[in-house]
């Protein structure tokens, strides 16, 4: 996660988060952190940590922090702060523009980790598991929190793994922190359960303004999980056969791996013989590069699959 200073683009509501999702690329990880309160740089603070959409086929997982004076967390209780998944989508919805007029109160942060970015990780040479995205997400939240002046004496994480040793990690990077790392802390700590909302109502309104830049036309996709069958049947329509998904898809996951195996083309790549020395031939003489010629070279254009999730050649791997 890159550190980012608060956000010249400030979220008031629904309606700026939609804005502000919407004017972000698909295809990258976007993160955003309020304006700091003047009270979390003067006062101690505790700051939660946790995530929505870690299980989905489709969609960006999102990682959310908030953070509070340690003399004002009632306020969280008054906010009817509790575990999101405990919470219906429009409940949700009201306790995050609350947090958001508690402006000068509180403050929080989201990083948005794209589809094919989650992808990317696990499926690269040098693998990097979901955990450790995750581990880092959360790291990085925590950072840009203190980068911004946040004055955090406490911190509480929904583990990812096991918590103990996610736990000495943390506290191994940030030895002056007080750090608890638990199972269910979104329905322990109401700190925790406040970040919880702030990921949750950020994934889904996400979803809600995802632009398909491959042009499909898709009326709905449920709700990401694997086992929803409006999103097994999204993953059957929308599957090409050359291409496989686009970007709203976790092709990683085995739900989307098993769609593209029935689905898909079956492609085989020859492995290239670094052994062999022998000059490949070519159907040119060497005369001919000192012909003249007025015929200009026609440029190369690259499939649209490719300009529009900007992937360029790369020659080095």
């Amino acid at each position: 996660m890159d550190n980012p200073k608060s956000d010249p683009v400030v979220i008031t509501n629904l309606s700026t988060l939609e804005s502000f999702l919407s004017e972000s690329a698909n295809f990258r990880n976007v993160s955003y952190i309020s304006p700091i309160p003047e009270v979390c740089k003067e006062y101690p603070c505790i700051l939660g940590i946790d995530e929505a959409g870690r299980g989905p086929v489709l969609g960006p997982m999102v990682y959310g922090t908030a953070f509070i004076p340690i003399n004002d967390q009632m306020l969280l209780e008054v906010l009817e702060c509790a575990d999101s998944k405990a919470l219906n989508e429009e409940k949700r919805d009201t306790i995050f523009g609350n947090i958001c007029e508690k402006s000068s109160k509180m403050g929080w942060a989201v990083e948005v980790i794209a589809p094919n970015s989650i992808c990317n990780s696990m499926l690269g040479r040098s693998k990097y598991s979901l955990n450790q995205v995750s581990m880092d997400s959360a790291i990085g939240l925590i950072r840009a929190a203190l980068d911004n002046g946040v004055k955090v004496q406490h911190v509480y994480v929904d583990t990812v793994g096991k918590p103990e040793k996610y736990q000495e990690y943390l506290k191994s990077l940030f030895p002056n922190l007080d750090i608890v790392v638990a199972k269910k802390a979104d329905s322990t700590y109401p700190i925790v359960s406040a970040a919880s909302i702030c990921a949750k109502v950020t994934r889904d309104h996400s979803l809600k303004v995802w632009d398909f830049v491959e042009g499909i036309d898709v009326k709905e996709f449920g709700s990401g999980y694997p086992g929803d069958p409006v999103t097994k049947r999204f993953l059957v329509d929308n599957c090409d056969p050359v291409f496989g998904y686009p970007q709203l898809v976790r092709f990683s996951w085995s739900t989307a791996a098993n769609a593209l195996e029935n689905h898909a083309y079956h492609v085989e790549f020859e492995e290239a013989d670094e052994d062999n020395n022998t000059p490949q031939q070519t159907s040119m003489s060497i005369t001919s590069f000192f012909k003249m010629t007025s015929s200009k070279t026609k440029e190369k254009t690259m499939h649209e699959f490719f300009t529009q999730r900007c992937l360029s050649r790369k020659v080095e791997l």
